[in-house]
């Protein structure tokens, strides 16, 4: 089988404990299944970073506020701008389809923010903003709101909004002119759940919510219907076993590219979970759920190829590698451990311009 002349660059995302460089940026090698450093940008604290949908710009967290970049041919990135969300740094960053506004999810506050991109990919002013409010359940620190994830239906119509101290997914009405926000739907989760991320799947009927607390995924299937967001649950599935006792906890959540596996990772066992994907309804099936050497997977995501698998491991500050074999059903450890000092996110980016 010929090789793919297809290149892509690693993202990745760390806070700066001694270090002034938030974002590495590494080479990916496709054919090994391993990165190899490229470059770093000076930024402070980045909790999490997002490309945009015309994969021209990546936008980060940033201590109180959010910096754009230019994303070059070779994936280097040139710094554009910093705005801020007049609030506590966030945890979670992403656009709307057209690529016009942007949103920032609060975890220490509670708020929400959305702000104004321009056609060069600089951010502008804030074009809207709320707080949420109220008491949670009282469960470790579901006391209080704690927006952990924001992200847009793909008809670009309705923006969920991930509350996992309030356990429930907040549905906005999205005005795509004056980018503000109405609410329009909640979907509630299992007190106690605190719901996490969301993915959305590439015909968009379908979403996907990974509670932390409880370790499950929920799946919705969505549709407009008059006018109005419709919402129906069709499964619930585990990230890994409960045992009484047990301080498991789910992070991350992530498609391949191809949209047939979905991956979430758990701290406290310290695993992840594959799942394959039912491309027409939308259900999970287990595919494996194995260990990745490491403490605290806060993130980790399978290669463009379906080959490989990485996982970003925030307690012992380190990525681990590893080759899969999905008909099998397993994965086996692909080299040694890369340093990197309490990595957040990754996102694998295809370069636009290709080697001759």
């Amino acid at each position: 089988m010929a090789k793919s002349k297809d290149k892509y660059v690693a993202y990745v995302s760390t806070y700066t404990q001694g270090d002034k460089h938030g974002i590495k940026i590494y080479d990916v090698d496709m054919d090994k299944g391993r990165f190899v450093e490229k470059a770093k940008v000076e930024i402070t604290n980045s909790s999490y970073v997002s490309v945009s949908h015309n994969g021209k710009y990546l936008y980060s967290i940033t201590d109180m506020g959010v910096e754009s970049f230019k994303i070059l041919p070779d994936g280097i990135l040139e710094f554009i701008n910093f705005a801020s969300i007049n609030g506590m740094r966030g945890c979670y960053v992403s656009s709307d389809y057209t690529d016009r506004f942007l949103f920032v999810a609060g975890y220490h506050d509670g708020k929400l923010t959305v702000l104004k991109l321009h056609e060069d990919g600089s951010i502008g002013e804030i074009t809207d903003e709320v707080y949420h409010k109220g008491m949670g359940s009282g469960i470790e620190r579901n006391f209080r709101p704690h927006i952990n994830c924001a992200r847009m239906t793909h008809d670009n119509k309705y923006l969920l909004v991930a509350d996992e101290g309030m356990d429930h997914i907040n549905v906005y009405e999205f005005d795509a002119e004056r980018g503000t926000v109405k609410l329009a739907d909640i979907l509630r989760s299992e007190l106690g759940s605190a719901p996490r991320h969301i993915k959305i799947s590439k015909d968009g009927k379908f979403i996907y919510i990974v509670h932390e607390w409880k370790c499950f995924i929920d799946v919705y299937h969505y549709e407009c219907r008059q006018g109005s967001p419709v919402f129906e649950k069709i499964q619930t599935i585990e990230t890994t076993s409960m045992p009484r006792g047990s301080n498991n906890a789910a992070s991350a959540l992530s498609f391949s590219a191809d949209y047939k596996y979905l991956l979430s990772s758990n701290a406290g066992d310290n695993s992840v979970v594959l799942y394959d994907v039912d491309q027409k309804t939308g259900m999970l099936t287990q595919n494996f759920c194995l260990p990745i050497s490491g403490e605290y997977p806060k993130d980790a995501d399978i290669f463009p190829n379906n080959k490989f698998l990485v996982s970003l491991n925030h307690e012992t500050n380190a990525m681990t590698f590893f080759s899969l074999d999905l008909e099998k059903h397993t994965m086996i450890m692909n080299g040694a451990p890369v340093k990197v000092n309490v990595p957040n996110c990754i996102v694998f980016y295809k370069l636009r311009q290709q080697e001759g």
